[in-house]
């Protein structure tokens, strides 16, 4: 196998892991401010796994919670309630804060909007100083790592400048050389391209991917929907709680409010391979999105054979014809492939009200309605005519 340049630059081995483990696992965070005010919940309760190896973007407006939940992974602030467990440890049971401390330099790389770099010290200096904070690597090989780091994200000419003598992008990358100094398994990112242009950006987001491929987990909050796309995962915090990632996933357009209305009152139901979701010629009560697994949606031709019109997959979702018509199902909705399907619903009057308070929305979802009873017609006249 060919060894990347990425992983030859940091001469990184493969982590001895049990992959199947989370990299990060939140249960039941809460996090309570008091002031003159009074207490004020910024987390409510946040439950979250991120798996090892993902790249995953964290959006919310200001003040809904996104910092604070980065805070908590990290170990800079403390949960008023609930356990964190990073690279399966738990870090706020047990430990002192100069052990976190220490903990986090080994096991984590934090990037910062405005870059926190010692304005005293060189590119290479700043880039060396994590490993002299956990003593690791020895003495002299210090400044040959940092150099390696500072050549990976193209500054290596820089190594001797201050911070002040380069750009903001360069500043950036350096704290992201910085950041990687100890090789931790998890690189945290609190808006790391919000002053950059958009080439800088994309440059830092390409780091971010390279670092995922060997292996790393990322875990950025970002603004940028540009950015949000290029991860694996869009996990949206408003109002201090977790929306629910396929209420996200399927109806992008809805305002973060409504998203965490369908959350609070969706249903999960599993559907085994072959099992009839919604019956052909039924009335439909629900609006259906898929978590998991295969949908087909089922026809029957002027033999009275059946046939597939789509498979429907994760992301995706069904029953809005029927719902935005008015009418009977037109098809047979099952569960296809050879696992189960996991779908959330949302009951009629509900999806109706919100979708009618969402214009952006029902254009959207207007839009797949009538490209699929297009489909429709058109498999139909196929169907009639062999």
């Amino acid at each position: 196998m060919k060894r990347s340049p990425l992983r030859a630059a940091l001469k990184v081995e493969p982590a001895q892991t049990d992959a199947s483990q989370a990299m990060i696992e939140l249960h039941g965070i809460v996090k309570t401010f008091s002031n003159a005010a009074g207490e004020f919940i910024v987390l409510k309760g946040v439950d979250l796994t991120i798996q090892r190896g993902e790249f995953v973007s964290i959006v919310g407006k200001s003040g809904s919670g996104k910092s604070t939940l980065l805070n908590m992974v990290t170990g800079i602030d403390h949960p008023t309630e609930g356990q964190v467990i990073v690279n399966g440890m738990d870090i706020y049971t047990g430990i002192t804060e100069s052990q976190r401390s220490k903990w986090r330099g080994r096991n984590l790389g934090i990037v910062f909007q405005f870059f926190q770099l010692l304005p005293m010290l060189t590119l290479l200096e700043n880039v060396m100083l994590p490993m002299d904070y956990v003593d690791l690597y020895d003495f002299d090989e210090r400044p040959k790592r940092a150099m390696e780091l500072l050549t990976l994200v193209g500054l290596e000419k820089f190594a001797l400048k201050l911070p002040v003598l380069v750009s903001t992008g360069q500043q950036q990358l350096a704290a992201i050389a910085r950041a990687m100094a100890c090789d931790p398994p998890l690189l945290v990112a609190d808006e790391p391209t919000g002053n950059l242009d958009t080439r800088s950006a994309d440059t830092i987001i390409q780091l971010f991917e390279g670092f995922v491929a060997q292996g790393k987990t990322v875990v950025m909050v970002t603004h940028d929907p540009s950015l949000t796309s290029r991860t694996h995962r869009n996990i949206i915090i408003s109002d201090g709680e977790m929306i629910d990632e396929t209420v996200s996933k399927c109806l992008p357009q809805l305002r973060h409010r409504h998203m965490l209305e369908f959350t609070k009152i969706a249903a999960e139901r599993v559907y085994q391979p072959g099992e009839t979701i919604i019956p052909r010629d039924q009335p439909v009560d629900h609006f259906f999105m898929i978590r998991k697994g295969q949908v087909d949606v089922v026809l029957l031709d002027e033999m009275n054979q059946e046939y597939v019109v789509s498979n429907l997959g994760r992301g995706e979702y069904f029953g809005e014809v029927e719902l935005m018509g008015g009418g009977r199902s037109i098809a047979n909705v099952r569960a296809g492939g050879s696992g189960p399907a996991e779908v959330v619903i949302i009951p009629r009057a509900d999806f109706m009200r919100v979708i009618n308070e969402s214009p952006i929305t029902a254009e959207a979802v207007g839009r797949i309605v009538q490209t699929r009873l297009e489909e429709h017609r058109v498999r139909d006249h196929r169907a009639a005519r062999t």
